[in-house]
């Protein structure tokens, strides 16, 4: 802001002194002045030329004269305002360049660093020095030469006079006479003149006022802003003068500015005072010619931290730790005191470090010295007599904690306190143990809580306790968080990664991306789309043995879902196992809702584990479950396995519902022969078509059968049968062939010497749309042979379908013909001859190479010795003939025309060796 203001009265200045005859100037008056008296009254004006002895009819041709200089504009006044090399123009204003335009627009850049208390005050200045005229005039002004006295009479008849105070201090009042006023306080003044008035006009009210007040002349010196000699009005005081003058320079005292009047030095202005107390008793009036010195600063100090107001202070004497704090405006609520840093300067000038306890009156009262920073530390983040409720709760975060506090005072109610798919069986409490800061988890029911407030699933809960309520929701796409990031709502999360995301936004690979070619862009989106893959984590507990499990990669997992949440959790657990301390983790599959990785909680049995991972599911078989255990002595370590009774343990019995350790491995195995309802679809003409449930091991045969056969219409020889899997293999195998002809492609390219024979990116693009071909999973079956001996049948998987289409009548030809048609069944006809029906092979048709596509989806190749000689194999109804494409067709179309070139060019020869 200081900056800007300069800049804009220096140009200011500068444009004003075109208007101005530089040849007229006398030498006593600079351009700056010239505009100092431009803003004047025309009796200010007047009394300040006299008083330079200036000729006032010269002046006031000099701010009348319109005549331009430009050389004096360049010369003169512009190169004492702008750096040297700065440019002018015809005009003499300088052009734009990197100085003006960053005096301009840019502003100080905030560094974070603290600065200097004060100086910014003057950055207010005012943009003209001119004397103010709207201020009220004190009792206690010392009426003196120059100023202009207004009189006002009423009574009998009415009078005003005007008058300014001659240099033998008096005033003239026409038909009164003269008066001698220089020397009067203002309030003797208005005394004196109503006596003296009242004294000739009996009755009269008289009111007096100063209309224009002198000018006085006062130097400002030491270290200012811009010392000099400043002409101010006679109401100014030591911080007008000081405003005048810009300010202090960085250098310079504000805690003992000295008024010097007559050589003495008559009092000193502490700014600190004026600014932090509002105390203005030694602002003192000038007086014309007094000197205001700047002396250097002082001893400083450095406050930063947690302060009102962190800078850098100037010491006026012995100031104490709490005289530095008081200046500073105080301590924030945040601050830590028992421990402030001061860093200070010893005898041989090395910094050292003292730690100092605020709380303490005895250390506050200390002394401070010069060079002195002091750090006011932050307090701690972490909350004491808290507790965090963190997940599927309608209002997460921190609570107050209580003695003897419960679960259910967090959660007095589950549908107020509980997102809809929160887990009720199964909860966790996270406590710390111990100064390490080590976890322990303790498992609970909300449900169990509630309905029984004094059973053991209502928890007492401790300080700095987390209750961990866990969703039903495993499948949104996140990334894992620490646990008290996720002390918020969803929403309100889902908000934060949206900044996140914005933020960690890089804006170099955005214009990167952005010119890049839109083909490899598009490219390289499909090859990630073929490399994604869903990962796990926690999946078996060998992998928290592996060095490979140390990074973790969690991408599809719910905000509050099992996973997600006790990911912290695992990582704490497994940091803080050790010799002698086992992991405190068990591992819970097989048929339950959430098979994985679980913190093992105080006293878990086998129930607390199923209810851990989300239940039973509907297959799991309670006659029996395994439980694997390590078996560790001090010279070896072993598994051993136990068989309980799941149904037992379920109910309560403590033999079979036996207490876990760690690193056990629960199976729940699945009810054998267990399946779940698998559908096949039958479409077209059955005589009741639809989906069904099939039995395990149930053919496709026997479903026929069992749904009644098919219709007079049915063609069964062109059936279609497609499988899930086998469209999964499919996609497979594109992906493959697509990689093994783009390996084929470049190899062909890097041997070929004359240059690359196919453009790559065309290739890239054809193999793009090779994997893009949507797959049919078809299974080739013959309906008729499988009804006639069940030797061919199929068996049955889910999501088989079976169509079956209305009798056919036609043959199909298809690929490198004339015109690629149907043609309607004629019985005796060969391939050959359908394929003349169609008009024929194109000339890069391979005619060793035709093939039958049966209508069941079978393929045959018909015995054919040249184009010309029937094969003898006689095609069905639904049959498809298909003519392929000769695959050195284009090398030969290459070569032809490298061999039309040698022929060309060997004619124009002959023709050149005849015309000789």
């Amino acid at each position: 802001m200081i900056k800007n203001i300069k800049f804009t009265l220096l140009l200011f200045i500068g444009v004003i002194h075109l208007a101005v005859n530089a040849a007229q100037i006398p030498s006593s008056i600079d351009p700056m002045m010239l505009e100092q008296f431009r803003q004047l009254s025309p009796a200010q004006q007047r009394s300040l030329a006299q008083s330079m002895g200036i000729d006032f009819t010269d002046l006031q041709k000099m701010l009348n004269s319109t005549g331009k200089d430009k050389k004096s504009a360049k010369e003169k006044v512009l190169p004492q305002y702008f750096p040297r090399g700065t440019e002018f123009n015809e005009s003499g204003l300088p052009l734009p360049s990197e100085y003006s335009f960053s005096m301009i627009e840019e502003e100080e850049e905030d560094t974070g660093e603290p600065k200097p208390f004060g100086y910014d005050v003057f950055a207010v200045a005012p943009n003209t020095f001119a004397p103010s005229m709207d201020i009220a005039i004190p009792d206690d002004y010392i009426v003196g030469v120059g100023d202009t006295i207004f009189i006002q009479v009423f009574g009998k008849e009415n009078y005003s006079y005007e008058s300014p105070v001659s240099r033998e201090g008096k005033i003239v009042i026409p038909e009164l006479g003269a008066y001698v006023v220089s020397g009067l306080s203002f309030a003797e003044l208005k005394k004196y003149l109503s006596n003296v008035i009242n004294e000739q006009l009996v009755g009269a009210e008289v009111i007096t006022t100063l209309t224009d007040l002198r000018s006085i002349r006062v130097f400002v010196l030491g270290d200012a802003f811009k010392p000099g000699q400043y002409v101010l009005s006679s109401l100014s005081s030591i911080t007008h003068a000081l405003f005048s003058a810009g300010g202090i320079s960085d250098i310079g005292t504000l805690r003992n500015i000295e008024l010097k009047r007559s050589g003495k030095v008559i009092a000193r202005l502490d700014l600190y005072d004026l600014l932090i107390k509002g105390d203005s008793s030694n602002d003192l009036l000038l007086k014309s010619g007094d000197v205001i010195f700047i002396p250097p600063v002082g001893e400083r100090v450095t406050v930063e931290g947690e302060i009102n107001r962190p800078g850098i202070y100037e010491l006026s004497g012995q100031e104490s730790f709490q005289d530095i704090i008081d200046i500073a405006g105080g301590l924030l609520p945040t601050a830590y005191l028992k421990s402030s840093i001061v860093e200070r300067f010893n005898e041989r000038n090395l910094r050292t470090v003292q730690n100092l306890d605020f709380t303490k009156p005895s250390d506050l009262m200390k002394k401070t010295q010069n060079g002195d920073h002091i750090k006011i530390v932050k307090t701690s983040e972490v909350y004491d007599d808290s507790i965090t409720l963190i997940g599927a709760v309608t209002r997460p975060g921190k609570y107050q904690w209580k003695p003897e506090m419960r679960v259910s005072d967090v959660i007095p109610a589950i549908h107020a306190y509980l997102e809809e798919d929160a887990e009720v069986n199964y909860s966790i409490v996270v406590r710390e143990k111990g100064i390490g800061r080590n976890i322990e988890v303790h498992q609970f029911s909300i449900h169990d809580a509630l309905t029984d407030p004094d059973s053991q699933d209502n928890l007492v809960l401790e300080s700095r306790d987390k209750v961990i309520v866990f969703s039903n929701v495993e499948s949104e796409n996140v990334d894992v968080r620490s646990l008290e990031s996720l002390a918020f709502t969803k929403a309100e999360l889902i908000e934060i990664e949206k900044q996140e995301a914005e933020d960690a936004y890089d804006e170099k690979t955005f214009w990167e991306t952005y010119d890049a070619d839109a083909s490899s862009i598009q490219t390289g989106v499909e090859d990630e789309t073929e490399k994604q893959a869903l990962e796990q984590t926690f999946n078996s507990m060998d992998e928290i043995t592996r060095k490979d499990s140390d990074t973790l990669n969690i991408n599809t997992l719910g905000y509050f879902s099992r996973k997600r949440l006790l990911a912290p959790i695992i990582e704490q657990l497994k940091r803080q196992a050790s010799a002698g301390t086992p992991i405190q983790l068990i591992e819970v599959e097989g048929a339950v809702k959430f098979p994985g990785l679980y913190p093992l909680s105080k006293n878990a049995k086998v129930t607390d584990a199923i209810l851990a991972a989300g239940g039973l599911k509907e297959s799991a078989y309670l006659g029996n479950a395994e439980i694997t255990r390590d078996d560790i002595s001090l010279t070896n370590a072993s598994k051993k396995s136990m068989n309980i009774v799941l149904g037992e343990a379920l109910a309560g019995n403590l033999d079979e519902n036996i207490t876990l350790k760690s690193k056990d491995r629960i199976n729940i195995h699945q009810i054998p022969s267990w399946q779940e309802n698998h559908i096949v679809e039958l479409k077209g003409e059955f005589k009741f078509p639809g989906k069904y449930t099939i039995r395990r091991g149930e053919s496709l045969g026997q479903l026929i059968e069992r749904v009644g056969g098919f219709t007079d219409f049915a063609y069964v020889q062109a059936s279609l049968f497609t499988r899930e899997k086998l469209k999964e293999m499919e996609v497979q195998n594109l992906v493959k062939v697509s990689e093994s002809l783009r390996m084929e492609i470049a190899s062909k390219n890097l041997a070929n010497q004359s240059g690359p024979s196919i453009n790559y990116d065309q290739a890239r693009k054809l193999l793009a749309d090779i994997t893009q071909v949507k797959p049919v999973g078809r299974l080739v079956v013959d309906i008729p042979r499988i009804l006639k001996d069940d030797t061919f049948d199929v068996l049955l998987e889910d999501g088989d379908v079976l169509y079956v289409p209305t009798k056919q009548n036609s043959v199909n030809v298809i690929g490198q013909v004339q015109v690629a048609t149907s043609h309607i069944y004629q019985p005796g006809l060969d391939a050959i001859e359908y394929v003349n029906l169609s008009g024929g092979m194109k000339i890069q048709a391979d005619d060793e190479r035709i093939y039958v596509i049966k209508a069941n989806g079978s393929v045959e190749i018909p015995g054919t010795d040249s184009w010309f000689a029937s094969s003898g194999y006689e095609l069905q109804p639904g049959d498809t003939v298909v003519v392929p494409l000769d695959s050195s067709y284009m090398e030969n179309i290459q070569l032809w025309k490298v061999s039309t070139q040698i022929i060309y060019q060997a004619a124009v020869a002959i023709a050149a060796i005849s015309g000789i």
